[in-house]
């Protein structure tokens, strides 16, 4: 087994875009600095979850009606 480094908030926002955006495992792995396969177990987790685009609601000036 490999040592395992805890991604940053950021890092993992960059893989779940990165693969939304159409970009491979190995070059998202690649930008990120990590393996290709926390590249597939964060972007799963993610997109199970919805954790990239739920986080970010509800933060900013309200829109005004």
């Amino acid at each position: 087994m490999g040592k395992r480094k805890d991604l940053s908030e950021f890092d993992k926002d960059q893989i779940v875009m990165a693969r939304r955006l159409g970009q491979s495992i190995s070059k998202t792995a690649a930008l990120v600095g990590c393996s290709r396969s926390a590249v597939v177990r964060i972007y799963q987790k993610c997109s199970k979850e919805g954790t990239v685009v739920n986080r970010r609601q509800g933060h900013g000036r309200p829109e005004t009606h």
